[in-house]
């Protein structure tokens, strides 16, 4: 089973992962400019988006359902840049197949591990029964006791689809993921060692990645830079694309 992607004209690869509930549209816009000067693979990982929905859902598998990804597209020395979760799997990756990958920008998230924190989101998206709520404004107004965030509700909704006349349901394995919730935030192994050139993006109003983390990522990165983008909070690509884009650019070039 190969990943869905979008792949956005030619040139060296390089491959999109976007974090948890998202999907490859939630890049499309920055995959266009990127597409300027690089083949983009937009990346639906395993039980998101339109990509194949399964009961195993850990690292071990996103890591290896990219490799099976690289393969199959016959790709070499691609660049990464993963977001959130994406970020973890691209982290992982890169330490078990590091003669596949040329540089690797990880988009606020640390390789240290993460207590859960999506109990809201997933009870939200739990009491959502689409035999009843039949609109995206009456799922809206259900999420909305559960997530007052507008802007976390408008990400999720992205994510809802008219499976059929009438029937509406969502892209993600919703199944899955809330059984495998705990995975999400799993450190990654002690061993694992990157040492080719690897771009950190903290958003600056995120606490994702904090200073002191430095050393964590040291150690699993021996040839890292950190940058902050203003403005941005998690989201940082969305938040904040024109200062996130450039960063990219120039790491890349």
């Amino acid at each position: 089973m190969i990943l869905h992607s979008q792949i956005l004209d030619s040139g060296n690869p390089l491959l999109i992962l976007h974090g948890y509930f998202g999907m490859s549209d939630n890049w499309k816009t920055l995959g266009n400019s990127f597409s300027k000067a690089y083949q983009v693979h937009l990346i639906d990982q395993r039980n998101h988006g339109r990509s194949f929905h399964d009961a195993e859902f850990n690292y071990e598998v996103l890591a290896e359902d990219l490799y099976a990804y690289i393969q199959f597209h016959q790709l070499e020395k691609v660049a990464i840049i993963g977001h959130s979760m994406g970020g973890k799997t691209a982290m992982l990756f890169a330490t078990k197949y590091p003669d596949l990958v040329a540089k690797l920008i990880i988009v606020d998230i640390s390789p240290k591990a993460y207590a859960p924190h999506h109990n809201a989101i997933l009870a939200g998206l739990n009491a959502i029964d689409f035999s009843i709520h039949t609109t995206r404004g009456q799922v809206d107004t259900q999420l909305t006791k559960y997530i007052p965030e507008l802007g976390v509700r408008q990400f999720l909704l992205k994510n809802v689809y008219w499976k059929e006349k009438g029937v509406l349901a969502f892209r993600f394995n919703l199944t899955s993921l809330t059984k495998n919730n705990p995975e999400v935030g799993k450190a990654l192994p002690t061993n694992a060692i990157f040492s080719k050139p690897t771009l950190f993006l903290r958003g600056e109003k995120s606490k994702y990645i904090i200073p002191e983390e430095q050393v964590i990522i040291d150690h699993h990165f021996t040839d890292n830079t950190l940058i902050t983008i203003k403005n941005a909070g998690h989201w940082v690509h969305a938040e904040n694309p024109t200062e996130f884009y450039k960063e990219v650019c120039s790491f890349l070039n």
